[in-house]
């Protein structure tokens, strides 16, 4: 049996790289396979995760996953702060963090569920005029981002470390 003929009409979950756009996962996917291909969902170059990628007929199901509540993980160093939100670029501050307890850390992580507006940063993969905010960020042209509504449902934090325990 050929590439595209196992890879037909398939919903594929893909470990996307770091380094690697969301559509670089997908042109590979398409060049082995020889089939069409759509992710649901992007995600930033520097992020790794797991991706959506529908073939075939199931490429008009990329609404439908696009629409299903999503998961993230990742780690937070409070106090640190870059021009890029990420580690895109490199720190520009630190900010003392010795007054934080497990319990405020918490407590501040609640307060960030629930719906509301947000703002995605300069560098993050949204699209502004058919072209990535992070390419134009990386450019030096202005970038104006609309905010959109988002829902967090649960904001878990697994693990709080202390500066003096890293």
């Amino acid at each position: 049996m050929q590439n595209k003929e196992k890879a037909a009409d398939k919903v594929f979950l893909l470990d996307k790289p770091q380094g690697w756009t969301s559509f670089d996962l997908t042109r590979f996917l398409k060049k082995i396979a020889g089939v069409k291909a759509g992710h649901a969902g992007t995600l930033d170059p520097l992020a790794t995760g797991l991706m959506i990628i529908c073939t075939g007929k199931m490429t008009r199901k990329v609404d439908f996953f696009q629409g299903l509540p999503k998961a993230y993980s990742g780690t937070i160093c409070l106090g640190a702060t870059t021009p890029s939100f990420d580690l895109e670029t490199a720190e520009d501050s630190q900010t003392d963090t010795s007054h934080l307890t497990p319990e405020k850390v918490e407590a501040w992580a609640q307060e960030l569920t629930g719906t509301y507006e947000q703002t995605a940063p300069v560098f993050s993969a949204k699209k502004i005029g058919g072209k990535r905010a992070y390419n134009m960020a990386r450019a030096g042209l202005p970038v104006e981002i609309k905010s959109h509504s988002v829902t967090v449902n649960t904001f878990l934090v697994s693990n709080f470390r202390p500066d003096s325990e890293k």
